[in-house]
């Protein structure tokens, strides 16, 4: 099983590119489903999540082509897939295929609209809380969709004699990404007009809507809390780049900051991570949107304040960035609160931050509070850095062997590494592949000591 090694006390800086977003390109994979003709994506990642959603389309039948550089000897290298689902031989996302992946719930609507029939396995994913599907089972069902589950599977078909899904007002109980999706692509091909109200407004779900929108689907309001969407008998190709992906992006800005370091991301989107940038600023990081990216600058996370925050749905502070930050916090000044409303198991990166030195107690499962291991101290004894007393080697945290638990979580780890002072080994990177395009060569680019074992 891989790990990666980690030598802490570098400093990043230089350049790394943002690849495509993960959350982006699983449903605009699937938009494929809606079409025989065929659509090519550019900027699609390089990940275990993208290479199991192939698997899946080529099991259903889609003929697959990709372009990439699956060794990272070009972390900036763009990947290419062409699709074609001109004859699909089996409308199904069977478990073996889909246990690690969540996202295969996506295959749902669009099987559904253009085939009539859909056969998919409830889905999996990282082990961080409940991410029900009955929303987009409420969905389909209103839009005329015979839906049940049996035996770990959904299965859909349209009644008998129905030739295509309805279009219908639909308002979710919650806002929900997949959800969301999921409805938007099976209704580009519905019959009439249908109307999502409490979608989400992700970056990720209007890049799926203009996706759609290049293949002749007619949506409008996306980016809002309420599509409208009115179907088309038939959907054409397209060619489409994958939006940036702004989770990578706040992840290696965190990465900065922490190390105190000085970076360019080419690709990075002030646009869509304002929670994230807010808080970013208010803690003493600077960072600026240029022509082709993101200039980020820091003086050191002993030189950092820790700032509370809540997670929240987009435009908020994104639950995928929650881990990264509060690797952060441990290492600047103050204390912290970071609350999470989206998922009731997402603190798993807790315990394995206290083997590495921070200071963080759980209040309940959706509260921790952070003692951030820089402080101030008017005697200023050992190394300091504007007045503040940091660790005798002058890094807050110690080098250990920490257990991914989590996509996000893995990400949080790692920061922690490159600041604590030795060696740390994080293991299950799993996860992280699922999630993080070449983040060892990334990181390598911006002079940090990390190797994959």
């Amino acid at each position: 099983m891989d790990k990666l090694l980690i030598r802490g006390g570098r400093a990043l800086r230089g350049e790394v590119p943002v690849s495509g977003a993960k959350n982006a390109a699983l449903p605009e994979l699937c938009a494929a489903l809606l079409t025989a003709e065929p659509v090519v994506l550019h900027n699609v990642p390089r990940l275990k999540d993208i290479a199991t959603m192939l698997a899946l389309l080529r099991n259903m039948g889609v003929h697959v082509e990709r372009v990439e550089d699956p060794d990272c000897t070009r972390p900036d290298a763009s990947g290419v897939v062409r699709l074609v689902a001109d004859q699909l031989t089996a409308p199904e996302a069977p478990y073996d295929l889909v246990k690690t992946m969540r996202a295969s719930v996506l295959a749902l609507g669009p099987l559904l609209a253009r085939f009539g029939e859909a056969r998919v396995s409830l889905p999996g994913g990282c082990a961080i809380g409940s991410r029900p599907v009955d929303q987009h089972i409420k969905g389909l069902q209103a839009m005329g969709a015979d839906i049940r589950v049996e035996r770990g599977y959904m299965m859909a078909r349209l009644p008998q004699g129905q030739e295509r899904l309805k279009g219908a007002s639909i308002t979710t109980d919650m806002v929900t990404v997949t959800g969301t999706e999921n409805l938007l692509m099976a209704a580009t091909l519905a019959e009439g007009e249908t109307l999502l109200e409490n979608a989400a407004q992700e970056p990720e779900v209007v890049d799926l809507a203009e996706m759609l929108i290049r293949m002749g689907a007619r949506i409008e309001g996306h980016g809002t809390s309420r599509i409208r969407i009115t179907g088309v008998e038939r959907l054409h190709g397209c060619e489409h780049s994958v939006v940036p992906d702004r989770i990578e992006a706040g992840t290696f800005l965190c990465a900065v900051a922490a190390t105190g370091g000085d970076a360019f991301l080419r690709h990075g989107r002030a646009d869509h991570l304002h929670a994230v940038l807010d808080k970013l600023r208010a803690a003493g990081v600077e960072v600026t949107q240029e022509d082709e990216g993101l200039r980020v600058r820091s003086p050191g996370a002993a030189s950092l304040r820790a700032q509370s925050f809540r997670t929240m749905e987009y435009p908020g502070f994104p639950t995928d960035m929650q881990a990264q930050f509060m690797a952060l916090n441990a290492v600047a000044q103050g204390q912290s609160t970071v609350a999470e409303t989206i998922f009731e198991n997402r603190f798993m990166h807790v315990n394995e931050l206290l083997r590495l030195g921070a200071k963080i107690r759980t209040t309940d499962a959706r509260q921790a509070v952070i003692e951030g291991l820089a402080h101030a101290d008017a005697q200023c004894t050992g190394q300091c850095v504007d007045n503040t007393q940091v660790a005798p080697t002058g890094m807050p945290l110690s080098g250990a062997t920490v257990m991914a638990t989590d996509l996000r979580a893995s990400a949080g780890l790692v920061i922690a590494g490159l600041v604590a002072s030795g060696e740390t080994v994080v293991d299950r990177i799993y996860h992280l592949d699922r999630g993080y395009d070449c983040m060892e060569a990334k990181l390598r680019g911006l002079g940090a000591d990390i190797e994959r074992i």
